[in-house]
């Protein structure tokens, strides 16, 4: 019996499941199998467009922070 390599079956992941993932990667604690999970049954374009997303707020809070601090630490 030859081994057939086929795909397994196409599940379609949750927007929150995405958004979940990309928080995961990004501080570095994305389990294996959520890896393998990932790359098995998402769509390359929805990480890309998440992935952005995440890094565009993350950018403008960071920014944010910096500006508050600035503020409150400046006498005047």
């Amino acid at each position: 019996m030859p081994y057939e390599d086929k795909p397994p079956a196409q599940r379609k992941q949750s927007l929150f499941s995405v958004f979940r993932s990309v928080g995961a990667s990004m501080f570095g604690v994305q389990s294996s199998s959520k890896h393998r999970e990932d790359f098995g049954h998402g769509k390359a374009s929805t990480y890309i467009a998440v992935g952005l997303i995440t890094t565009i707020v993350f950018v403008f809070m960071l920014w944010g922070l910096v500006q508050l601090v600035v503020r409150v630490t400046q006498p005047g």
